[in-house]
């Protein structure tokens, strides 16, 4: 009998535990229904009892209960509080959304939950207090929202806390002292807000702490000892602060530190000779304190280094020999210091530097001859120091120098022609203020991507040579201050130039001086030569009559052999690569099964060895059409190889791939397939046959039958504006956003192109410059000039300059916009011009329909906005969205 009451007992238990389970899982299908409804999530099934399969939704092992639910990146919004509901939630993932207001308090109900991320949306007020009852809670991601106020106490009950992340609001007050005691701590970043006071000085005290990044704050005092205590530290980012002190010795404590970027504060003394204990090192930038003393020797230990910046301090004394002895640096830059002595031979074995800038110091040495041993170098940049010498005739085997910058120092000699081998330059040639002699080189004109020419302030004499025109994107000009002679010639970056570029030289004339050339010296000259030119000209024409007969004879004896020989030979074999030629395959793949039948991989080398096949010739790859011998086209990117870099770094470069072919939105242009061949990758996409924005903008101007109505230009900004939203939001920058690099599908989608790009050239990965050109001329922001680093309010800046060609249907850089002046120059000037918003769009558009011009002129404010000179007044990319989206809807 007892046996028996004691089976019913257990029966009974396990009936009422059941029936706990049954009214738990009907709960939550209410729930998830109620979810769904609510916030209309796309995806998600009518067959409510099927919710545990719903995307994004895990439920429990042992019964149907919701464990983890990741709506990021869905654009929703609506009331999250029905969410709270869900007693058994451990993940709630609702980043990159739309949503609003204040941040639900009933959230402090999911006792079970360990990891919530709420950022990328609009959440606005305070931090709930409640939250701090989530005594389970491991990752709290608040960043990049709208919040306000100070950090409530009540977190502090959050001891169970790994990752905590407020960066990217409104929040002001003292970072609370009780957050160093969290004992599992490894990420606190709480960058870009208003926090003031000190850094807690018990951060990292007792925790494990990796990732401490509270740069563009208002804090003050030291940097804690405490904050390298564990000696786990990885990333330190304290930039833009009021920071003051010395940079503690304790840091050689941290063997995995990475990354320490403390510039922009009021720090003081020396960098600590422990550095060199830190041999994983690979970013040191110190740049603009109050640093002094020499530099250490002891940081040619971070044999890791790929970035150095001591810039804008007080460092004296030379550049210590040892620092050639940092194989992987790419940037070294010592700008602004006191600096003096000779550059260093030893400098020239860091064969991976990309950028050299000594500029603003007091070195008294000679240019080295063999500079461009470093034959990655792109940025030279020696001016305002006292070097002296000649500039060496070898500085035209610098090939891949992008800026050359030699101005204010005590140069003499001639300028040698060898610059004008350097085709690769575009930023800058600065050669002013030296002590230079003897003609312009008419080799110059060679420089086709040039955009800035300075060589005032020298001694220079002779004509300005008409080879000059050759200059094709030059914008900035300066003759001014030396001897030159004879007219200017007739080219309209000179003649839109100020007058002020050619003033100081006697013997000049013509415009924009009000000299004119028929009262100058050379007034004689120029009649002498008018007089001989009909001469000239007869016996031009009587020559070139001859050659012309002679030429077709030779071409009828040619074309009469070749059709004789064409019956013994096959056809297309003469524009083919033999089997000998054809490179060997070291790796290939396409990702998708079904495509595998189509590619012929082969095929695919042979197609990027025709000339004829090219359809892009962009910044970092060369796009070419491929016909598969199954009839199928593909567009092949071939990427512009750097040495042996790709050789190199294979493993990692496929593995990397791999990880890109799997990265998908409607926005982005599918990555299909790969094949490398000794240094050489090639990139697999499918074909888009009506080209690129650039092309449909510009080139459809010439045949007004084809150009876009504006409803298709603003389906383009928008669909290209959410690909690159995407992006920021899996934490990729593009390097290349442009016109060029918008690509348009069979119904004009745009696909935004290049993404591999901005993945595979990875400086961390040696695989680029931490300095490669920051996209195409006319996209650049203002701020690269200074930073060198491509950032996401940079890659919005560029997307501007794309609405605006939109907008306007004209070219990023244009003659027509004067002297210095860009599209974003001439757009932003409008009203100082007295031209109202209505006058720079494109009429043909604009006066088509009020709807019409409306939208045009509400897409031009969102333009202004991402042009902003100031970085930090761009808005993200998610908000360029949600403000187009906001007046397609309207």
């Amino acid at each position: 009998m007892a046996s028996l009451c004691c089976y019913l007992f257990i029966l009974v238990l396990g009936f009422l535990s059941n029936s706990q389970f049954l009214v738990a899982e009907l709960d939550d299908q209410i729930i998830m229904s109620s979810i769904r409804e609510d916030l209309q999530v796309l995806g998600w099934s009518s067959n409510i009892s099927d919710y545990c399969s719903w995307k994004g939704v895990r439920c429990g092992l042992n019964h149907s209960m919701v464990e983890a639910l990741d709506l990021s990146g869905h654009s929703l919004r609506g009331n999250l509080t029905v969410i709270s509901q869900l007693k058994a939630l451990k993940w709630l993932d609702l980043s990159f959304n739309d949503f609003h207001g204040k941040i639900p308090s009933s959230f402090a109900n999911l006792f079970e939950l360990e990891f919530l991320d709420l950022s990328l949306n609009k959440f606005d007020g305070s931090i709930p207090p409640e939250l701090g009852g989530l005594k389970n809670l491991k990752s709290l991601n608040l960043s990049n929202n709208l919040l306000v106020g100070e950090i409530p106490d009540e977190l502090q009950g959050l001891e169970n806390l790994r990752d905590f992340q407020v960066s990217s609001n409104r929040l002001n007050g003292s970072i609370p002292m009780w957050v160093g005691n969290f004992t599992h701590l490894r990420v606190f970043t709480a960058y870009e807000n208003a926090f003031d006071g000190v850094i807690p000085d018990n951060l990292g005290l007792v925790s494990e702490l990796q990732v401490l990044n509270l740069h563009t704050n208002k804090l003050e005092g030291p940097i804690p000892r405490s904050v390298f205590a564990s000696g786990k530290l990885e990333i330190l980012v304290l930039t833009q602060n009021r920071l003051n002190g010395n940079l503690p010795e304790e840091i050689g404590n941290c063997k995995s530190l990475t990354s320490v970027r403390i510039g922009n504060n009021d720090l003081v003394g020396v960098v600590p000779p422990a550095i060199g204990n830190v041999s994983s090192l690979a970013y040191f930038e110190v740049n603009n304190n109050h640093l002094s003393g020499d530099i250490t020797s002891r940081i040619s230990l971070c044999s890791n280094l790929t970035l150095l910046n001591l810039a804008s301090n007080g460092f004296t004394g030379t550049i210590p020999s040892e620092l050639g002895e940092l194989m992987n640096l790419q940037e070294l830059i010592l700008s602004g210091n006191n600096l003096y002595g000779d550059i260093p031979r030893s400098m020239l074995k860091c064969k991976n530097l990309n950028k050299l800038d000594l500029s603003n110091n007091r070195f008294n040495g000679t240019i080295p001859s063999d500079i461009c041993n470093v034959s990655r170098l792109q940025y030279l940049l020696l001016e305002q120091n006292s070097i002296k010498g000649e500039i060496p005739n070898e500085i035209g085997k610098c090939t891949k120098l992008l800026d050359l910058r030699l101005g204010s120092n005590y140069l003499t000699g001639s300028i040698p022609s060898e610059i004008g081998r350097i085709k690769n330059l575009q930023i800058a040639l600065n050669l002013s203020f030296n002590h230079l002699n003897g003609p312009v080189p008419p080799e110059l004109g060679k420089l086709d991507k040039l955009v800035s020419l300075d060589l005032s302030n020298n001694h220079l004499s002779g004509d300005i040579p008409s080879e000059l025109k050759g200059m094709l994107s030059l914008i900035e000009v300066n003759f001014s201050n030396n001897l030159l002679t004879g007219s200017i010639p007739f080219f309209v970056p000179f003649q839109k130039s100020a007058n002020s570029s050619f003033l100081g030289n006697d013997g000049l004339c013509g415009a924009p001086l009000s000299i004119s050339c028929k009262n100058s010296i050379g007034s004689y000259n120029q009649d002498y030569h008018h007089k001989v030119s009909y001469k000239i000209i007869l016996a031009v024409i009587g020559s070139g009559l001859a050659v012309f007969v002679s030429v077709t004879i030779v071409v009828l004896l040619f074309v009469m052999k070749e059709k004789q020989e064409k019956t013994a030979k096959s056809s297309g074999t003469a524009d083919d690569a033999t089997v000998d030629d054809q490179p060997i395959i070291i790796s290939g793949n396409v990702f998708d099964d079904n495509l595998r039948q189509e590619i012929d991989l082969d095929a695919v080398v042979k197609a990027t060895l025709k000339d004829s096949n090219k359809l892009i010739f962009g910044t970092f790859s060369t796009v070419y059409k491929a016909v598969m011998p199954s009839g199928m086209i593909i567009s092949v990117k071939r990427l512009k190889s750097m040495d042996k870099t790709i050789i190199h770094h294979q493993s990692k470069m496929i593995r990397e791939l791999e990880r890109l072919g799997k990265l998908s939105h409607a926005n982005l242009l599918q990555l299909i397939g790969y094949v490398i061949y000794e240094d050489v990758a090639l990139l697999l996409h499918h074909y888009l046959p009506n080209g690129t924005l650039a092309q449909l903008l510009h080139e459809s101007t010439k045949q007004p039958e084809y150009q876009p109505d504006w409803p298709t230009r603003f389906s383009i900004a928008i669909g290209a504006a959410e690909g690159l939203a995407f992006l920021h939001h899996v934490a990729i920058i593009h390097l290349d956003i442009s016109s060029s690099n918008v690509l348009l599908d069979a119904n004009f989608k745009p696909l935004v192109g290049e993404v591999e790009i901005s993945k595979l050239l990875d400086p961390s990965r040696g695989t680029a410059s931490i300095s490669a050109v920051a996209g195409s001329f006319g996209y650049i922001p203002p701020e690269y000039a200074y930073t060198m680093q491509v950032t996401a309010p940079g890659n919005v800046y560029s997307y501007g300059v794309i609405l605006l060609e939109i907008l306007t249907t004209r070219l990023p850089v244009d003659e027509e916009f004067g002297e210095g002046v860009d599209l974003v120059k001439w757009v932003h000037g409008a009203s100082s011009r007295g031209e109202t918003p209505e006058q720079i769009l494109d009429s043909q558009l604009s006066t088509v329909s009020f709807g019409w011009r409306k939208e045009m002129l509400a897409a031009l404010k969102i333009a202004l906005l991402c042009t902003d000179s100031i970085p930090a007044k761009r808005p993200k990319m998610k908000v360029v969205v949600e403000m187009l989206m906001e007046i397609k809807q309207n």
